[in-house]
C-alpha cells in the first residue's frame, strides 16, 4: 500500500535551546531533518514527501534535499503560525490519494515496520497513529497535590506518523479551520468527527529531537543501529 508522507518543518530552536531551527541542528554530521527524510526516502511505498517550511528557511532545505539526492520530496508549503496550520497547507497541495501520513521532521529514528503498520491499518480502518505504552508511574495532582494514581494499564504516549486516508484528514482539518479549533494533533481533528483513532504500537527509539538531551539520546541511537 502506497503513501504520501507531510512533514512540518517549520519550527524553531527554542526548547532546543539554538539560535535557529532545531531541524538545522546537526546530528551524525548532518542535519537533524535530513535523517528523517532518508526514512521515507528509503521506503518503497513512498509515493511523495512534502514539507512545510518557513518562508525564509525554504531555500536553505531545498538546498540541502538537492545536495543529499533525494528525489521524493514533491513540493514545499509555507509553514503556518501553529503545526496545525501547517499541515493543512500541505493538504490542500498534496495530490489526491489514498493514505496519508503527518509525521515529525523531528523524528528521525521512525522504523519502517511501524510505517507498513500504520499505512495498513489507515487504509483499512481510517485512521491510525504510532503510541507507546506509558511506563512510568501517573498521577494526577492540583497545586502540588496528588488527587490519584491514574491506571497506566490504559495510557499511551503518543508519537508520529499519524496515518489517514486523505479525504478523512483534509476534511478534519477544514472543519477545524472552519471551527476556529486548534487541537495538539491530527487525531484529535479527526476525533472530532466522531471517526474511531487506531493505536499502533511503535518503539521507544522514536524520540523527537526537541531538547538538548535529545541529542545525546540520538546520537547512542545511531550508534547502536550502526
Amino acid at each position: 500500500m502506497n503513501y504520501t508522507v507531510v512533514l512540518p518543518a517549520a519550527g524553531s530552536g527554542k526548547r532546543m535551546k539554538a539560535d535557529k531551527n532545531k531541524l538545522l541542528l546537526e546530528l551524525a554530521d548532518q542535519p537533524i531533518f535530513l535523517h528523517t527524510l532518508a526514512v521515507f526516502e528509503r521506503d518503497e511505498a513512498c509515493t511523495g514527501i512534502w514539507l512545510a517550511v518557513k518562508q525564509s528557511e525554504q531555500a536553505i532545505i531545498e538546498a540541502y534535499v538537492r545536495e543529499a539526492g533525494f528525489t521524493k520530496v514533491r513540493g514545499y508549503a509555507t509553514g503556518g503560525k501553529e503545526r496545525q496550520d501547517s499541515v493543512r497547507a500541505c493538504l490542500e497541495l498534496i495530490p489526491a490519494c489514498e493514505v496519508v501520513l503527518v509525521h515529525d521532521a523531528a523524528r528521525p529514528f521512525i522504523e519502517p515496520v511501524v510505517i507498513s503498520n500504520l499505512v495498513q491499518t489507515a487504509y483499512e480502518k481510517g485512521a491510525a497513529i504510532a503510541a507507546v505504552p506509558v511506563k512510568d508511574t501517573i498521577k494526577r495532582a492540583v497545586d502540588g497535590k496528588v488527587l490519584e494514581t491514574v491506571a497506566r494499564e490504559q495510557l499511551w504516549t503518543i508519537q508520529t506518523p499519524q496515518a489517514f486516508r486523505y479525504p478523512l484528514l483534509l476534511q478534519a482539518a477544514r472543519q477545524a479551520l472552519a471551527d476556529a479549533f486548534l487541537g495538539t494533533d491530527e487525531a484529535m481533528l479527526v476525533e472530532r468527527l466522531g471517526e474511531p483513532v487506531h493505536l499502533v504500537e511503535s518503539t521507544y527509539e522514536n524520540i523527537k529531537m526537541t531538547t538538548p538531551d535529545d541529542l545525546v539520546y540520538g546520537k547512542a541511537i545511531l550508534e547502536k543501529r550502526q
